[in-house]
């Protein structure tokens, strides 16, 4: 039974409200051939999206899922890898869905019509140019959960002098939270948590020599932040941030409308 149908049944009394909430917690979880099980109830349940991480996946299973999946929700299709991303994307807008594509990351947010966002103010850094694909996966989110950005990339602490023009735009105008993703040692999340009175979600990017490759250095130096307050996240865990930023936003727009 269809969303419609569950409707329609619980307004004609068919269906009372106990049964009807059961059969929605049973659509909103649909099983593709045994192959995935999709949550496509999730971004009304948790305001989150449905995210696919593609980077195991075949080509034929990624295109089985976005087709199979509802054209009005949002869908994030994560890890893409490069020889099938310009496939993907074209198969999204021959469904006739929006595919925005994030910097480098292999990354994509689909959906039939892109809504106005409407749902808080997120600030997104990176260090350095090497951590853009991990921000975008973290802008993607954000918008999926309807979420406005603001994105500054490569203002990291090696020329600390581009922070502060960048940290006073942000407060001018009043994000709801801050996402920095950096990799080497991690340094820029602690500074921006020490500047401002807003939640800072540090991202620890696999990007460094020796010890600090795979983003293990800048890992360790987050989780030792002295600026109290900085929440951190797993390494290269773009769509977590984004998540975790866009779900603080929303909250804050909430209580700004009570």
């Amino acid at each position: 039974m269809d969303l419609d149908e569950i409707l329609r049944s619980l307004e004609s009394g068919s269906i009372n409200a106990a049964r009807a909430r059961e059969m929605l917690s049973l659509y909103s979880i649909e099983n593709l051939e045994n192959m995935a099980r999709l949550d496509v109830g999730r971004s009304h349940r948790r305001g989150v999206p449905e995210v696919v991480y593609a980077e195991s996946k075949e080509l034929a299973d990624i295109k089985a899922i976005i087709e199979r999946y509802p054209k009005d929700e949002p869908l994030v299709v994560s890890r893409i890898r490069p020889d099938h991303l310009d496939e993907v994307v074209s198969f999204c807008e021959g469904l006739g869905l929006d595919a925005d594509v994030g910097r480098n990351s292999g990354t994509i947010l689909a959906w039939k019509e892109r809504p106005t966002p409407a749902e808080g103010l997120v600030g997104i850094l990176t260090a350095g140019t090497s951590d853009i694909p991990v921000a975008e996966e973290a802008r993607l989110v954000c918008a999926a959960m309807r979420c406005r950005t603001i994105c500054r990339y490569d203002v990291g602490v090696a020329g600390l002098h581009r922070i502060f023009p960048v940290l006073k735009e942000l407060v001018r105008e009043d994000v709801d939270c801050i996402v920095v993703a950096a990799g080497m040692e991690g340094a820029l999340a602690t500074l921006v948590a020490s500047m401002v009175d807003v939640p800072v979600i540090g991202v620890p990017v696999s990007v460094g020599y020796g010890y600090g490759a795979g983003g293990v250095a800048a890992l360790a130096s987050m989780l030792q932040s002295c600026a109290l307050g900085l929440t951190v996240v797993n390494i290269d865990g773009g769509v977590a941030a984004g998540a975790a930023a866009a779900g603080m936003a929303r909250a804050a727009k909430r209580r700004r409308s009570a």
